[in-house]
């Protein structure tokens, strides 16, 4: 494993993370969606990562891909809204804004151990430098 390993891997939690932001951060506005283009109200998203393996060694991850989530709509009694049923009830996505916001904190620090773990890689490399200089 060579030191731009280290890079290589850091770089590609780093995307992984922000794409998980991403998702996180349209479910939050869409939690109130009741009309798409697909009919119906939004439907959460989730992330699916993957390992990616070079040799016998991790070489870091990859988004293999974006799910929906399957859970049934919220079902609010709201005669007056124009998405209401027959019997007055409008379907809201199943979002839950406080999970969102845990799974945001944990992208986030996830994100933020990938830039710590750059930053160290850097500084062992300059230290090495100053050992040549010497």
């Amino acid at each position: 494993m060579s030191f731009f390993d280290v890079l290589k891997i850091s770089a590609t939690g780093l995307s992984a993370q922000r794409i998980r932001i991403n998702v996180i951060s349209s479910n939050l506005a869409n939690a109130n969606t009741t009309r798409t283009e697909e009919g119906g109200p939004y439907k959460r998203k989730d992330i699916v990562f993957r390992e990616i393996l070079e040799g016998e060694l991790a070489g870091g991850v990859k988004v293999e891909k974006v799910i929906e989530d399957e859970k049934p709509p919220v079902l609010k009694y709201e005669p007056g809204h124009p998405d209401a049923n027959e019997e007055g009830y409008v379907a809201y996505p199943n979002i839950n804004p406080i999970e969102e916001m845990v799974n945001m904190l944990e992208a986030s620090r996830s994100y933020e151990a990938n830039v710590t773990v750059l930053n160290t890689a850097k500084q062992l490399a300059l230290k090495a430098l100053e050992i040549g200089r010497a």
